[in-house]
């Protein structure tokens, strides 16, 4: 990146950023409204938890989908229908009667909203590669990321305001401005030459080929279970600390959103010294970081600690899933080529359909205990950590013997 394209350079990762903020605000911006949600339903918390898991499933799924569209239209068109359906499933979810469509309209909204996530990643593949990669993805998270900062503290600013149901209009009025920005402020990056056919044995191919690739997967295993770890932690927290500790909604998000900040630190320590310390040193770095906060969690939940005692090694697990992510997309994604709208959707795949899976758990033992989040992000970290030296460090000794 030269000084004479920097401010085009920004602006792009500015756009690419905003699109992966979409995410983070479907999942966390409704939070604060976990308990509102059960009273209005009259139902418990693991099902509101559910209508999380269903969003993380279509924020997985859809990126499978989304992903393999993009390697065959290009990345505007699958963008932009992407952005509609988002539009209509966020307004669908603010008119739900009951916690049945709820959790039916989160999964047709994470679906929709996976395109901005996974295209793009695959964007900034097309323009970048090996450091340069490293450092335009940091900038892109730079932006991302402030996607959980911002969204729980706008929530509880909507919820000050409005019921629950006006979180999912101000949703559909953010997807109604991304799809203009995409009609309006994006090229094309994938020309019609680079195309792949639309071919749906061959793209199932194409899959079959990143899962063969031993060094792929591993990256792919390492950032999808410590973003599992994440949400555990996002599913977790709004009755951890509004229920146990008794926090207000309002001090809920700022405690919340402080750790948008860590994932900044992790993520900007990555691309400002990429040109100086290696990415597998980064990645071993972030793994080490958060088997230590993990385990630091675990304890005060089982002493009962003070809320403090909680939050502070929360901050440094959420900044080593900034340190890991930033370090292992670029690595997974540097031999991809042509091949990058699948090869981002399987890196984006992995962290959803496993968050799926772990955010129930986390009140499998009620609304009252900590415990439960404790041994869930423990858990990640130890198998992120066995994941990187089977299949990443084994394969580059392999390779270099």
């Amino acid at each position: 990146m030269t000084n004479q394209n920097q401010p085009h350079v920004f602006r792009l990762a500015l756009l690419l950023g905003l699109f992966s903020t979409l995410g983070p605000f479907t999942i966390d911006m409704y939070l604060p409204a976990f308990p509102e949600i059960v009273q209005r339903f009259d139902t418990t918390a693991s099902l509101v938890q559910l209508s999380l898991t269903a969003c993380l499933l279509g924020l997985g799924i859809g990126q499978l989908v989304t992903g393999s569209l993009s390697d065959v239209y290009g990345r505007r068109n699958p963008l932009l229908i992407g952005m509609a359906v988002y539009v209509a499933a966020s307004l669908a979810c603010a008119l739900s009667p009951h916690i049945g469509l709820l959790i039916a309209f989160r999964f047709i909204q994470g679906f929709a909203a996976s395109a901005g996530i996974v295209i793009s990643r695959a964007i900034a593949r097309d323009l970048y590669s090996g450091h340069e990669l490293t450092k335009f993805f940091s900038l892109l998270l730079l932006v991302g990321n402030l996607g959980p900062l911002v969204a729980p503290v706008t929530g509880s600013g909507v919820l000050a305001i409005a019921a629950w149901t006006g979180v999912f209009v101000a949703l559909a009025a953010l997807g109604g401005y991304l799809q203009a920005m995409t009609k309006w402020s994006l090229r094309e990056t994938l020309p019609a030459e680079r195309r792949r056919p639309a071919d749906f044995v061959q793209q199932l191919r194409n899959y079959g080929s990143l899962l063969r690739d031993r060094q792929f997967v591993g990256y792919m295993l390492v950032q999808g279970i410590m973003i599992a770890g994440v949400f555990a932690y996002v599913s977790g927290t709004p009755f951890i600390y509004q229920t146990i500790y008794g926090v207000s909604p309002t001090v809920f998000a700022l405690l919340f959103g402080s750790n948008g900040i860590s994932l900044i630190i992790g993520s900007q320590l990555v691309g400002r010294m990429a040109h100086r310390v290696q990415e597998h040193t980064f990645l071993l770095l972030g793994l080490s970081l958060s088997g230590a906060a993990s385990l630091a969690v675990l304890a005060v939940a089982i002493a009962h600690g003070p809320l403090y005692a909680l939050v502070i090694p929360l901050f440094f697990f959420v900044a080593a899933i900034g340190i890991t992510s930033t370090a292992a997309f670029p690595l997974a994604m540097e031999s991809q080529g042509d091949m990058a709208g699948s090869a981002a959707a399987l890196l984006g795949v992995i962290p959803f359909l496993l968050g799926a899976v772990v955010t129930p758990l986390v009140g499998i033992a009620g609304e009252h205990t900590a415990v439960p989040l404790g041994v869930i992000i423990l858990m990640t970290s130890a198998i992120a950590m066995a994941a990187y030296f089977w299949l990443v460090r084994s394969s580059r000794q392999r390779q270099t013997s």
